[in-house]
Order: C-alpha cells, then structure tokens, then sequence
C-alpha cells in the first residue's frame, strides 16, 4: 500500500470522536486505508444487496452484529441514508470512540445525512487521489510534469501498474455514469459524457454556464444541476474569486478545474506527453494539478482549503490566494521550464495594492530550482506540501518568516531527528551485546 499523509489525522481523531468518516471519489484508496488503519475492525459494503438490505430493514441488529467488541467499517456508507439516525443513538449510548469507520463517495447524500444526525459526533476526512508529495515519498513520481499530469494520480493506476488510456475510460463508464445515475435520473448519459468532456476543455477558465450550456445543446439550469453532480462526486471543484476588493472591479465568476489531470486527459483525448506537450490547454493543466495538489495537502492536514483566485476587470489576475487567518499568500503557475520576469508581473501588481510583503509570495513552475525575484519564490512544481506546511505555520510566528530560511530550519530539525535515532539504535545494539 502506499502510504497516504492524512493516516496520522484519521488516527487521532478515532481518539476523540465515536465516528470517521473518509469521503473522496471512487478509486481514491478510502477503503484500503480504512482497513489498513483499523485492520481488526469488521468491513461491510453497502453495495452488496444483501447487507444494504440488512441495514435498511434492521438497523439496530445490523449495527450490534457488525461492531461487535471491536468496530466496524461501513463502505459507501451514503446507500442508506436512514442508518445514521441509528448509528447515532448507538454512539450516544455506548461512548466509545473511534467505533465506526464511513466511507462515502458521494459528498452530498452522505453531508445531508451527517447534518440531520450525527452533527458534534463525527470527524470528517476527505482523502483525495494521490498527491505529488505521496508519490515522491513512495519513489513513484514521474521527473516529467507532463507525464504525470497526463497519467494522474488515482492509487490503482500506480499500484497495479495500469494503462491510464484504458483505465480511465473505464472508470468513466463503470463508477462515473452509474454514480450519476444513482444520485440523479439522468438518462440522457452520452450527453452528460459529452458535458463533462466539454468542462475538461474548459480547466482554467472562467465559468460561463449559458455558454457551456448551449456548447452540449442542453438548458443552463440542466447544465447547472449536471456540474452540481460533478462536484458532489469529486470530479470537479471550482475555485472561486477572493471577496476583498482592493479599489478595483474584480471577476465574480468562478474558476473550473478537475481534481484528477488524468481523467481530464483522457476526456481530452491527450493519451502521453508529447500528445499535452503541444496541447493548447496544457498551461490549464499543469494549473489544475498544482492547485488540486494544494487542496490536497490542506485536506491531508486537517485544515479547509481557503483557496481563490484574483482577477480585476483589466485583466491583471493571481493563479491562486490561499488565505490563512488575516495572512494572504499569492501564487502563480506558470508551466515553463525557464524563469523569466513575467512570472512574477502578477504578483508584483496585487503585492502594491494588496500592500502585501513580496516574501509571502510563490511561482510553482515546471522546472527544479528553488530561488527568489524581487524577494518572491520561485519553486518547483513538486513543492506543494513545503508550501502549503509554510501558510499554515507561518501566520503563529510574530517575526516575518521566509521560506527559504523555513525550508532550511525544517531540513535541520530532520537531520536531527535522524541522528538522534542512529545514536539511540548504537546505544541500544551496545546494552544488547553487554
């Protein structure tokens, strides 16, 4: 298994809550990491007919049998909404946390659920594909942004060595549409395939439904109501504009980007690298994983990813602001392998306005270096989780940090800890020989 960050979070807070929950798309690994964390807990699966019907006909005798003395996990746990009326007066009587594990993929059902009944009882957690961090660790990731943008980051695709070309048709077909259809009637699907391939043209822009809905030949309330579906199964998110005007006239619109590049890709009909390399929406892409990328780490954190972008009516724009308490820190992304000044123009603007320190300021580009211009950073694509570590500790300090010097103090403190552990592993081998 590959080893995912947000296993500590999940961990400690079976400590302190009766029940978790892991929401996510399908295929993001919640049932593996569910049963690889809580491994003597009972798994049951809503999708079975039999169990479902168990749970729907007899919840109270389905939870006894089923937790038992050590705690059960309950897999697409949203197939029956009217369990967790039961499950909360079960936690409310016995009182013990950590008992019952929820997976979800369906975000909407299984929030409406949790709202009505299990509010104040409930840690949730949004385990999302792979992140760039998780495939670097696992010595799984591609030196090339493109190709890793192009094969995505669902878990099987890596851990079952799979072709993405065939593979992500197939989850379209099998989990994609049949999703869909459960939540929605919707039967028309070769024109909702069609909407979905037309919002994958759309990563990056600004939202304009009346056009995407004329684009698929559907109305704009059915083509609201669609992209509503896409985000209820993690398919989509839409980054939306920051609310703080500084004297200007900004964008309202939101921005629409996939939380998988691969599956996007493959609605594209980009099958490799060299395909994306001469690709008009390549610079979309690479911008929708770095900012999927930072979600990501905020989810694996624990923190709500505060994430927006910054566009006045002129035309000067910000990739992305990631707000932490009264701080704002502005991000561009640029998909070039050659710093240049340009990358930083956008910045620099919103930086005067904003009357904002340059320091708190980062480019994510395709190359390797790390350095500054004009005192903002200029970082790699794979640095996501050193920056989004820096937003959130950075605001608690009173002096100014910078994050190079903060990199730095973090590789020290590491160094550290490594040769703390060899001294106490050389004393503990000399007590064993003596």
């Amino acid at each position: 298994m590959i080893k995912r960050d947000i296993s500590k979070l999940i961990l400690n807070d079976a400590k302190y809550f009766p029940v978790i929950a892991i929401l996510g798309p399908r295929q993001s690994g919640k049932t593996t990491l569910a049963q690889s964390l809580f491994s003597s807990y009972t798994y049951v699966s809503l999708e079975e007919p039999k169990t479902r019907d168990a749970a729907i006909n007899d919840p109270r005798k389905f939870l006894k049998d089923s937790i038992g003395s050590t705690g059960v996990i309950i897999d697409e746990a949203q197939r029956a909404p009217d369990l967790f009326s039961y499950i909360q007066t079960y936690v409310d009587l016995h009182k013990k946390n950590g008992q019952i594990i929820l997976t979800g993929s369906q975000n909407f059902l299984l929030m409406q659920s949790i709202s009505q009944s299990l509010a104040g009882r409930i840690a949730l957690n949004t385990l999302l594909p792979l992140s760039i961090n998780e495939l670097k660790k696992a010595n799984l990731l591609i030196d090339n942004p493109d190709q890793v943008v192009a094969k995505g980051f669902y878990p099987r695709i890596f851990d079952e060595h799979l072709d993405p070309n065939r593979w992500f048709p197939l989850y379209t077909t099998t989990y994609l549409e049949r999703d869909i259809h459960l939540i929605q009637q919707v039967t028309d699907l070769k024109t909702f395939q069609r909407f979905t391939a037309l919002c994958a043209g759309r990563i990056g822009q600004i939202l304009n439904l009346s056009s995407l809905a004329n684009d698929c030949g559907i109305s704009v309330n059915t083509a609201k109501g669609w992209l509503s579906l896409l985000e209820t199964s993690y398919i989509v998110f839409l980054l939306y504009p920051h609310y703080k005007n500084f004297s200007k006239r900004l964008i309202k619109n939101p921005k629409l980007y996939f939380y998988d590049t691969g599956l996007a890709c493959s609605l594209l009909n980009i099958t490799d690298a060299a395909t994306l390399n001469s690709h008009y929406l390549r610079g979309g892409l690479f911008e929708c994983m770095i900012i999927s990328d930072l979600i990501k780490e905020c989810y694996n954190m624990g923190k709500r990813p505060w994430c927006f972008f910054w566009r006045d009516h002129t035309g000067h724009e910000v990739d992305c602001l990631i707000e932490r308490g009264q701080s704002l820190f502005p991000i561009e992304i640029k998909a070039g392998l050659t710093i240049s000044k340009s990358y930083i123009e956008g910045l620099t603007f919103w930086n005067k306005i904003a009357e904002a320190p340059a320091s708190n300021s980062f480019v994510f580009y395709a190359g390797d270096q790390q350095t500054t211009w004009n005192d903002c950073n200029i970082v790699s694509w794979q640095s996501c989780a050193q920056v989004i570590d820096f937003v959130e500790h950075a605001p608690h300090y009173r002096e100014q940090q910078i994050f190079s010097q903060w990199i730095n103090k973090k590789a020290k403190k590491r160094t550290t800890k490594t040769k703390r552990r060899k001294k106490s592993t050389k004393k503990r081998t000399k007590t064993r020989k003596t």
